[in-house]
């Protein structure tokens, strides 16, 4: 028998680039601040992950560098996306109604 050869995983800096792509940082704040019940996070988290995969895409497909690019041979990192896109919105939503109650 062959060797059985494991893929390459993506490193920690790769994981921490996908987790706070500037995409994902503004909308998921942005929607999590305007966001007037707990649900709607996750509505701010479809979108900012949907922007962040877009915007890197773009970006990649005209050859410029980007924090995560989005490429054949690039790994997508969807679940570090969304829970980086849940965080910032969940702060964003808490942040806001702290500030509100004061």
């Amino acid at each position: 028998m062959g060797q059985v050869i494991a893929p390459a995983a993506p490193s920690w800096s790769a994981w921490l680039l996908a987790a706070l792509d500037p995409a994902i940082v503004v909308v998921a704040a942005y929607l999590g601040w305007h966001a007037d019940q707990f649900g709607k996070v996750f509505i701010a988290v479809i979108a900012a992950v949907a922007s962040s995969i877009l915007t890197g895409w773009l970006v990649t497909a005209l050859g410029l560098p980007w924090f995560a690019p989005v490429g054949r041979e690039a790994p997508l990192l969807l679940q570090i996306r969304a829970l980086a896109a849940l965080v910032w919105a969940a702060a964003a939503f808490g942040l806001s109604r702290w500030l509100v109650r004061r």
